[in-house]
């Protein structure tokens, strides 16, 4: 059905983590799982990966895709970002067992950029020790202007 198979090893983990929660891949959800994978290094909407997802599966619906956005992000194998606007966007968590990257977005254009740095180390032991919570993640979002919009605004 699908020849990219470079995205097998992702595809096979993600049917464990389903198989683990009494889920199962079925065709929607590997359309939306390669969707996720063909265009990985973007923050879509569920509308882009509803349109990503037709090439694979024609037939799927919008309703269908935002049921398995959703438990794929209950299950840790996307990442939904809240942008500016209130708009989400996801991303596929190809580490689910590492801690997420943090993201700046941008306010005026809704550009998305990623700080790989693990900037909440110490804060995050502090939540620890304070609240006696077992923390297994954790996830900082900036919001601003980008340089391109920076620049805009000044010219105005």
């Amino acid at each position: 059905m699908f020849k990219d198979e470079s995205q097998r090893p992702h595809i096979n983990a993600v049917r464990e983590v389903l198989a683990e929660a009494d889920a199962r891949l079925t065709p929607q959800r590997e359309a939306v799982l390669r969707a996720l994978l063909t265009n990985a290094n973007q923050h879509q909407s569920a509308e882009e990966v509803h349109q990503a997802a037709r090439k694979y599966l024609p037939e799927i619906g919008l309703a269908t895709v935002y049921r398995t956005l959703e438990l794929f992000g209950s299950l840790g194998v996307v990442h939904q970002l809240h942008t500016a606007e209130g708009q989400s966007r996801f991303e596929f968590n190809a580490a689910a067992d590492e801690h997420y990257h943090h993201h700046v977005i941008c306010i005026s254009c809704g550009a998305i950029s990623e700080c790989n740095e693990d900037l909440l180390e110490v804060l995050e032991e502090k939540v620890i020790n304070t609240t006696g919570y077992q923390v297994i993640d954790h996830c900082l979002q900036f919001y601003g202007y980008c340089p391109r919009c920076q620049e805009e605004r000044t010219q105005r």
